[in-house]
């Protein structure tokens, strides 16, 4: 994986974690992410 890639699947993370991170304990729920394991899902959908 060359250098651009890294780094636009990581400034995907990241806007993927903040946008996770705004929603309620509720709201997670309601789509199915254990709000402990943002930053795990996260990874896991950006390809790192």
């Amino acid at each position: 994986m060359n250098v651009a890639r890294k780094l636009s699947n990581w400034r995907k993370y990241r806007q993927t974690v903040a946008e996770l991170g705004r929603l309620t304990p509720r709201e997670l729920q309601d789509v199915g992410i254990d709000p402990t394991n943002i930053r795990g899902f996260a990874r896991t959908v950006n390809g790192l």
